[in-house]
């Protein structure tokens, strides 16, 4: 019951998030179509890689870590180039921080724990990190549409958001049994490194600190940082 609760879950976000960014972002129809190829593409190895055991941080050299930094580095390189970045700061921060409400599903990494395919600090860290997230970012809704007037409000919140994520990553390794850097008793994290679970560190966690991102650059761009008045000569 649970591997359906979260293949509906996972799949769900995926569909919406993606298909929210590629409905929102101003970009011309060849190139909307080519991220959407792009993303569908790596939906479909992450899918592939996981019950091949690609995803699997115990093996001598496992490629979850690509699935994780190669979307960065791709939004990174992206960025550099004045239409991809006009596009992604043309993103309402109220859908940037909107997308972030489904984190709450993580509810279900302790479900998982109860039943002992978690264990660990990882599943208390990548749940509740999570679910304060997920449910915090509804009341932000509001102040989302006015960034100026609650910047500090809106950067604790971001900046939690993306510490969650960096945590989850560090806990998901050193909980994974027969890893190298293993340091929690397993099953740890092992439920992470199979569908439909493997989906969240594979595609949604990258995606959501992508948007981490652009919600910090669209911050400072709507707070930007005052520079010293020239003194004038006299």
């Amino acid at each position: 019951m649970l591997d359906f609760l979260g293949t509906f879950a996972t799949i769900a976000l995926i569909v919406f998030v993606v298909g929210a960014l590629l409905v929102f972002l101003d970009l011309p129809r060849p190139a909307r179509l080519w991220l959407a190829g792009a993303l569908g593409l790596w939906v479909g190895v992450a899918a592939a890689g996981s019950p091949a055991g690609w995803a699997a941080t115990a093996r001598p050299f496992p490629l979850i870590g690509l699935f994780v930094v190669a979307p960065l580095l791709a939004a990174a390189a992206a960025a550099r180039f004045a239409p991809a970045r006009r596009a992604m700061l043309g993103l309402p921060l109220t859908l940037l921080v909107g997308l972030n409400v489904g984190r709450a599903f993580a509810v279900l990494f302790l479900l998982l724990e109860a039943e002992g395919r978690l264990s660990g600090p990882f599943p208390q860290s990548a749940a509740w990190g999570d679910i304060i997230t997920g449910l915090v970012a509804i009341p932000l809704l509001g102040w989302a549409r006015d960034p100026a007037r609650h910047a500090t409000a809106l950067h604790l919140w971001n900046a939690f958001g993306m510490l969650d994520l960096v945590a989850a990553i560090g806990l998901g390794v050193m909980s994974a049994d027969g890893s190298r850097l293993q340091v929690f008793p397993g099953p740890g994290s092992e439920a992470m490194q199979h569908l439909p679970w493997s989906f969240v560190p594979t595609v949604l966690v990258p995606l959501w600190m992508i948007l981490h991102a652009i919600v910090f650059a669209k911050l400072r761009q709507a707070v930007p940082t005052l520079s010293p008045s020239p003194r004038g000569h006299g």
